[in-house]
Protein backbone atom coordinates (compact mmCIF):
# COMPACT_ATOMS: atom_id res chain seq x y z
CA UNK A 1 0.00 0.00 0.00
CA UNK A 2 1.65 3.23 -1.16
CA UNK A 3 2.18 5.95 1.44
CA UNK A 4 2.36 9.53 0.14
CA UNK A 5 3.17 12.58 2.21
CA UNK A 6 2.74 16.17 1.05
CA UNK A 7 4.72 19.11 2.45
CA UNK A 8 4.49 22.69 1.17
CA UNK A 9 7.77 24.52 1.57
CA UNK A 10 6.84 28.22 1.29
CA UNK A 11 4.70 27.52 -1.76
CA UNK A 12 2.86 30.72 -2.84
CA UNK A 13 -0.60 29.29 -3.44
CA UNK A 14 -3.50 31.36 -4.65
CA UNK A 15 -5.69 31.10 -1.57
CA UNK A 16 -4.93 28.51 1.10
CA UNK A 17 -3.92 31.18 3.61
CA UNK A 18 -6.20 32.07 6.51
CA UNK A 19 -4.81 35.58 6.34
CA UNK A 20 -3.97 36.72 2.82
CA UNK A 21 -2.29 39.79 1.38
CA UNK A 22 -3.23 42.91 -0.55
CA UNK A 23 -1.41 41.73 -3.67
CA UNK A 24 0.71 38.80 -4.77
CA UNK A 25 3.98 40.70 -4.62
CA UNK A 26 3.33 41.32 -0.94
CA UNK A 27 2.77 37.59 -0.38
CA UNK A 28 6.04 36.68 -2.11
CA UNK A 29 7.94 39.31 -0.14
CA UNK A 30 6.56 37.83 3.07
CA UNK A 31 7.22 34.20 2.15
CA UNK A 32 10.76 34.75 0.89
CA UNK A 33 11.91 37.31 3.45
CA UNK A 34 15.43 36.25 4.54
CA UNK A 35 14.55 36.18 8.25
CA UNK A 36 11.57 33.96 7.64
CA UNK A 37 13.43 31.64 5.26
CA UNK A 38 16.30 31.15 7.70
CA UNK A 39 13.79 30.18 10.39
CA UNK A 40 12.04 27.82 7.95
CA UNK A 41 15.28 26.05 7.06
CA UNK A 42 16.36 25.76 10.69
CA UNK A 43 13.02 24.20 11.64
CA UNK A 44 12.80 21.94 8.57
CA UNK A 45 16.34 20.65 9.10
CA UNK A 46 16.21 20.06 12.87
CA UNK A 47 12.53 19.22 13.52
CA UNK A 48 10.79 17.97 10.36
CA UNK A 49 13.44 15.95 8.55
CA UNK A 50 15.16 13.90 11.29
CA UNK A 51 12.16 11.64 12.03
CA UNK A 52 11.36 11.26 8.34
CA UNK A 53 14.91 10.07 7.70
CA UNK A 54 14.65 7.71 10.69
CA UNK A 55 11.33 6.04 9.77
CA UNK A 56 11.31 2.39 10.76
CA UNK A 57 9.38 1.78 7.52
CA UNK A 58 11.24 3.73 4.84
CA UNK A 59 8.85 2.83 2.01
CA UNK A 60 7.04 6.13 1.45
CA UNK A 61 7.09 9.15 -0.85
CA UNK A 62 7.35 12.72 0.42
CA UNK A 63 6.49 15.42 -2.10
CA UNK A 64 7.99 18.78 -1.13
CA UNK A 65 6.18 21.51 -3.03
CA UNK A 66 7.90 24.79 -3.84
CA UNK A 67 7.03 27.74 -6.01
CA UNK A 68 8.81 28.33 -9.31
CA UNK A 69 9.55 31.78 -7.86
CA UNK A 70 11.60 30.40 -4.97
CA UNK A 71 14.94 32.24 -5.18
CA UNK A 72 17.68 30.04 -6.63
CA UNK A 73 19.90 30.03 -3.52
CA UNK A 74 17.04 28.67 -1.43
CA UNK A 75 16.18 26.01 -4.00
CA UNK A 76 19.81 24.90 -4.19
CA UNK A 77 19.94 24.75 -0.40
CA UNK A 78 16.74 22.69 -0.23
CA UNK A 79 17.97 20.27 -2.90
CA UNK A 80 21.21 19.76 -0.99
CA UNK A 81 19.28 19.19 2.23
CA UNK A 82 17.16 16.45 0.64
CA UNK A 83 19.87 14.88 -1.54
CA UNK A 84 20.40 11.98 0.88
CA UNK A 85 16.68 11.26 1.28
CA UNK A 86 15.48 9.01 -1.57
CA UNK A 87 11.85 9.30 -0.48
CA UNK A 88 11.81 13.07 -1.12
CA UNK A 89 10.60 14.47 -4.42
CA UNK A 90 10.75 18.23 -4.98
CA UNK A 91 8.07 19.59 -7.29
CA UNK A 92 8.18 23.21 -8.46
CA UNK A 93 4.94 24.86 -9.57
CA UNK A 94 3.75 28.33 -10.49
CA UNK A 95 1.15 29.93 -8.23
CA UNK A 96 -2.19 28.13 -8.48
CA UNK A 97 -5.37 27.61 -6.51
CA UNK A 98 -4.35 25.76 -3.36
CA UNK A 99 -6.53 22.66 -3.23
CA UNK A 100 -6.65 21.82 -6.97
CA UNK A 101 -2.87 22.00 -7.40
CA UNK A 102 -2.19 19.96 -4.25
CA UNK A 103 -4.65 17.27 -5.38
CA UNK A 104 -2.93 17.16 -8.76
CA UNK A 105 0.50 16.86 -7.14
CA UNK A 106 -0.52 13.96 -4.89
CA UNK A 107 -2.06 12.04 -7.76
CA UNK A 108 1.01 12.69 -9.93
CA UNK A 109 3.12 10.49 -7.63
CA UNK A 110 0.52 7.80 -7.03
CA UNK A 111 2.02 4.81 -8.79
CA UNK A 112 -0.93 2.40 -8.79
CA UNK A 113 -4.48 3.71 -8.59
CA UNK A 114 -5.77 0.12 -8.53
CA UNK A 115 -4.61 -0.39 -4.95
CA UNK A 116 -5.48 1.56 -1.78
CA UNK A 117 -3.29 4.55 -0.99
CA UNK A 118 -2.41 6.13 2.36
CA UNK A 119 -1.89 9.90 2.30
CA UNK A 120 -0.81 12.48 4.85
CA UNK A 121 0.00 16.18 4.76
CA UNK A 122 2.31 18.19 6.93
CA UNK A 123 3.58 21.72 7.23
CA UNK A 124 7.30 22.43 6.99
CA UNK A 125 7.51 22.93 10.76
CA UNK A 126 5.64 19.74 11.77
CA UNK A 127 7.02 16.29 12.54
CA UNK A 128 5.79 12.70 12.82
CA UNK A 129 7.22 9.99 15.06
CA UNK A 130 9.82 7.60 13.68
CA UNK A 131 7.28 4.75 13.51
CA UNK A 132 4.53 6.81 11.86
CA UNK A 133 4.62 5.10 8.47
CA UNK A 134 4.79 1.64 10.06
CA UNK A 135 1.90 2.38 12.42
CA UNK A 136 -0.11 3.90 9.60
CA UNK A 137 0.19 0.71 7.56
CA UNK A 138 -0.59 -1.39 10.65
CA UNK A 139 -3.77 0.53 11.49
CA UNK A 140 -4.83 0.50 7.83
CA UNK A 141 -4.61 -3.28 7.92
CA UNK A 142 -6.53 -3.44 11.19
CA UNK A 143 -9.45 -1.44 9.75
CA UNK A 144 -9.42 -2.91 6.24
CA UNK A 145 -12.95 -4.30 6.55
CA UNK A 146 -14.24 -0.94 7.76
CA UNK A 147 -12.44 0.92 4.96
CA UNK A 148 -13.85 -1.45 2.34
CA UNK A 149 -17.35 -0.08 3.00
CA UNK A 150 -16.46 3.37 1.69
CA UNK A 151 -13.99 5.07 -0.63
CA UNK A 152 -12.35 7.07 2.15
CA UNK A 153 -11.34 6.58 5.75
CA UNK A 154 -9.31 8.89 8.00
CA UNK A 155 -6.70 7.66 10.46
CA UNK A 156 -5.85 10.22 13.13
CA UNK A 157 -2.90 9.88 15.50
CA UNK A 158 -3.90 12.72 17.79
CA UNK A 159 -1.34 12.69 20.61
CA UNK A 160 1.76 14.82 20.55
CA UNK A 161 3.16 18.23 21.34
CA UNK A 162 2.86 21.77 20.09
CA UNK A 163 6.48 22.90 19.88
CA UNK A 164 8.48 26.08 19.40
CA UNK A 165 12.21 25.54 18.74
CA UNK A 166 14.65 28.26 19.73
CA UNK A 167 18.16 29.08 20.86
CA UNK A 168 17.35 27.86 24.38
CA UNK A 169 15.91 24.55 23.23
CA UNK A 170 12.38 23.40 22.53
CA UNK A 171 9.36 24.85 24.30
CA UNK A 172 6.30 22.60 24.21
CA UNK A 173 2.87 21.72 25.50
CA UNK A 174 1.21 18.34 25.16
CA UNK A 175 -1.87 18.11 22.94
CA UNK A 176 -4.49 15.53 22.05
CA UNK A 177 -6.76 17.61 19.82
CA UNK A 178 -8.24 15.52 16.98
CA UNK A 179 -7.80 16.14 13.26
CA UNK A 180 -4.68 18.30 13.32
CA UNK A 181 -2.69 18.10 10.13
CA UNK A 182 0.41 16.46 11.56
CA UNK A 183 -0.05 12.65 11.81
CA UNK A 184 -3.52 12.81 10.28
CA UNK A 185 -3.85 10.47 7.30
CA UNK A 186 -6.45 9.25 4.87
CA UNK A 187 -6.93 5.87 3.23
CA UNK A 188 -8.07 6.26 -0.39
CA UNK A 189 -9.80 3.38 -2.14
CA UNK A 190 -8.56 1.81 -5.39
CA UNK A 191 -9.64 3.80 -8.42
CA UNK A 192 -10.46 6.94 -6.47
CA UNK A 193 -8.75 10.20 -7.47
CA UNK A 194 -9.74 11.93 -4.27
CA UNK A 195 -6.93 12.98 -1.95
CA UNK A 196 -6.40 14.22 1.58
CA UNK A 197 -6.33 17.73 0.06
CA UNK A 198 -9.97 17.43 -1.03
CA UNK A 199 -10.99 18.16 2.54
CA UNK A 200 -10.36 20.67 5.31
CA UNK A 201 -8.52 18.68 7.97
CA UNK A 202 -10.80 19.78 10.83
CA UNK A 203 -13.90 18.67 8.89
CA UNK A 204 -12.82 15.15 7.96
CA UNK A 205 -15.17 13.61 10.51
CA UNK A 206 -18.10 15.25 8.71
CA UNK A 207 -17.14 13.62 5.40
CA UNK A 208 -16.01 10.08 6.22
CA UNK A 209 -15.50 7.43 8.84
CA UNK A 210 -12.55 8.23 11.08
CA UNK A 211 -10.39 6.15 13.40
CA UNK A 212 -8.50 7.91 16.19
CA UNK A 213 -5.38 6.27 17.62
CA UNK A 214 -4.29 7.75 20.93
CA UNK A 215 -1.92 5.21 22.43
CA UNK A 216 1.39 7.02 21.88
CA UNK A 217 3.07 10.32 21.10
CA UNK A 218 3.03 10.52 17.31
CA UNK A 219 3.30 14.12 16.15
CA UNK A 220 4.76 17.56 16.70
CA UNK A 221 2.90 20.63 15.55
CA UNK A 222 5.03 23.71 14.91
CA UNK A 223 4.22 26.96 16.71
CA UNK A 224 5.99 30.14 15.65
CA UNK A 225 5.39 33.74 14.63
CA UNK A 226 5.01 32.75 10.97
CA UNK A 227 2.21 30.18 11.44
CA UNK A 228 -0.67 31.20 9.23
CA UNK A 229 -3.12 29.84 11.81
CA UNK A 230 -1.77 32.28 14.41
CA UNK A 231 -2.36 35.40 12.35
CA UNK A 232 -6.16 35.62 12.48
CA UNK A 233 -8.43 36.90 15.25
CA UNK A 234 -9.64 33.38 16.06
CA UNK A 235 -6.13 32.11 16.86
CA UNK A 236 -5.90 30.37 20.23
CA UNK A 237 -2.91 31.11 22.45
CA UNK A 238 -0.82 28.22 23.74
CA UNK A 239 1.32 28.36 26.85
CA UNK A 240 4.55 26.54 26.01
CA UNK A 241 7.30 25.80 28.52
CA UNK A 242 10.89 24.78 27.84
CA UNK A 243 11.35 21.02 27.74
CA UNK A 244 13.52 19.52 30.45
CA UNK A 245 16.05 16.73 29.96
CA UNK A 246 13.36 14.03 30.11
CA UNK A 247 11.40 15.84 27.42
CA UNK A 248 14.45 16.12 25.22
CA UNK A 249 15.12 12.39 25.66
CA UNK A 250 11.53 11.69 24.57
CA UNK A 251 12.01 13.80 21.44
CA UNK A 252 15.21 11.95 20.64
CA UNK A 253 13.61 8.53 21.13
CA UNK A 254 10.30 9.22 19.39
CA UNK A 255 11.42 11.74 16.74
CA UNK A 256 15.22 11.41 16.39
CA UNK A 257 15.39 15.14 17.20
CA UNK A 258 18.61 16.41 18.75
CA UNK A 259 17.83 19.34 21.06
CA UNK A 260 21.48 20.45 20.95
CA UNK A 261 21.28 20.66 17.15
CA UNK A 262 18.14 22.78 17.56
CA UNK A 263 19.96 25.12 19.92
CA UNK A 264 22.89 25.46 17.54
CA UNK A 265 20.70 26.12 14.52
CA UNK A 266 18.58 28.77 16.20
CA UNK A 267 21.51 30.43 17.97
CA UNK A 268 22.93 31.13 14.52
CA UNK A 269 19.85 33.04 13.34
Amino acid sequence: MQVIGLCRFSYPAVGGFQVDFEDFAEKLAYLYAPTRMEERFATFETITLPPLRAQSDSDFTLVVVIGDSLPAPYRTRLEALLADMPQAVIQSHPPAQHRPIMKQIINSVRVDSDTPCLQFRMDDDDAVAIDFVARLRQVAGDVADLAARDNLLAIDFNRGFIVRPGADGIAAVETAVPYQTAALAMMVAPGSRQTIMNFAHHKLAEKMTTVTVTDSIMMLRGHNDYNDSRQGPSARPHKLTLMDEAGEVLLRERFAIDADAVRRAFSAL
